[in-house]
């Protein structure tokens, strides 16, 4: 952290009923630098953003937005902090109200802001018609364009793309890039789905069990995560132990950095029986449409390798290698 962050979290811990929920969380975040939280459900994720929003009371640890302290509910009269806005899953629209009155009474900013923001939000057909008419995607880009309209600078995302369909996420994501490319607003995502996080996020946290974990660029979290955990997040990974893992590095008694390496398919490649690798027999060939995903199966690990093209069949003696400069992480065993 420094302290020219535009956002500032340090030491935050939460505890409900004698139960942890987050445990000395730390980071910070530069204007315009866009952060997502990473986690399984129960990680802690929303309640950061809860935490960061001034809608829960820490713990412990204090959150700076712009140089002034957030404070948390219990010491002020009306939840929430000046510049930040919280969009959470569900749009919490006024019932039956036309979308055009929804954004009149809410707005702060003038007419041609406001209709910057209803470009940026792509909802200017949808302004005659009632929020009970509105999709659930139509509803969530109505509920972000209100909140835009009070000239946010910061604003933070929970599971913003929950229950919406293929063309609807895809919608929204548009809107969220440009929210801070036009509008220069800074923004925090939460999201579980990795398409969502990986081609958006200029970093990404990591929260297991409400502590922070891991923190990195999105291709240094994907490619080289800590933990099992953390490569799980963020798509398929394979285990390598033992003796394959000693074949695959061609490394019968080099002292290694630790009893476990995990390897991405893509970073795997099959070469002919008998070349320099670890041995194994193709199981399956899958088409996946973009890729093949090839099952491989070693002495005591099965395997799941990506390649271009159908280049081998079930049954056939194949060699397992690493893709030359391919990343990986050695992991040490799970406690």
């Amino acid at each position: 952290m420094s302290e020219t962050d535009f956002l500032s979290v340090h030491n935050i811990s939460l505890e409900e009923h004698g139960q942890p929920i987050l445990n000395g969380i730390s980071f910070g975040q530069p204007a315009g630098r866009k952060l997502a939280l990473a986690g399984e459900s129960g990680a802690g994720k929303s309640t950061l953003l809860q935490v960061i929003a001034g809608l829960v009371q820490p713990t412990a640890g204090e959150v700076r937005f712009a140089g002034r302290r957030v404070r948390g509910p219990q010491e002020v009269l009306v939840p929430g902090h000046p510049g930040v806005v919280y969009l959470s899953q569900k749009s919490d629209l006024p019932k039956s109200l036309r979308v055009e009155q929804v954004l009149r009474y809410a707005s702060k900013r003038p007419e041609a802001e406001a209709q910057a923001v209803y470009e940026v939000c792509r909802i200017g057909p949808l302004m005659a018609r009632r929020t009970n008419q509105l999709s659930g995607g139509e509803q969530q880009r109505v509920a972000l364009a209100r909140l835009l309209l009070s000239a946010p600078r910061l604003l933070l995302l929970d599971e913003p793309f929950s229950n919406l369909d293929r063309t609807h996420k895809h919608q929204l994501q548009e809107v969220i890039r440009d929210v801070g490319e036009e509008l220069d607003i800074t923004c925090l995502l939460v999201s579980h789905d990795p398409t969502d996080t990986l081609p958006w996020a200029d970093e990404l946290l990591v929260l297991h069990r409400g502590r922070l974990v891991q923190q990195g660029t999105a291709e240094q979290v994907y490619r080289q995560p800590v933990s099992e955990y953390a490569a799980a997040l963020f798509g398929d990974y394979n285990r390598f132990e033992g003796p394959d893992l000693r074949a695959l590095l061609a490394a019968p008694r080099r002292r290694l950095p630790s009893p476990v390496l995990l390897v991405r398919p893509e970073n795997l490649q099959l070469a002919p029986a008998g070349s320099p690798g670890a041995a194994g027999t193709v199981r399956a060939v899958r088409f996946m449409g973009s890729y093949y995903e090839v099952e491989v199966q070693l002495p005591a690990t099965l395997l799941r390798v990506r390649l271009p093209a159908a280049t081998v069949v079930a049954g056939e003696a194949v060699t397992v290698q690493l893709a030359e400069g391919a990343p990986v992480s050695f992991v040490d065993l799970p406690a």
